[in-house]
């Protein structure tokens, strides 16, 4: 695991001594945990189904975008490498 990156870097000087100080973050992504949604009562993992908030009709994952509301249910889309 490459060691992280400082936020801040300095010194803290006393009288005739100096030491150099470096601030990093307390966590890295690695060290994150990340939850399932469990059905309570059975233990089985959950699942999503999008559905169109118009036509209540199922959609396929890869038909799922994001979108900026520039306005009353319109919306900009937004690509990957627009970001």
């Amino acid at each position: 695991m490459p060691a992280s990156r400082p936020y801040w870097k300095g010194y803290l000087k006393l009288s005739f001594v100096s030491c150099p100080i470096a601030l990093y973050p307390a966590s890295s992504a690695v060290e994150r945990i990340s939850f399932r949604q469990v059905n309570r009562r059975t233990g089985h993992r959950l699942k999503q189904k999008l559905i169109d908030s118009v036509t209540g009709q199922a959609i396929d994952a890869a038909d799922k975008a994001r979108g900026y509301e520039v306005g009353e249910k319109e919306f900009i889309l937004v690509e990957d490498r627009d970001l």
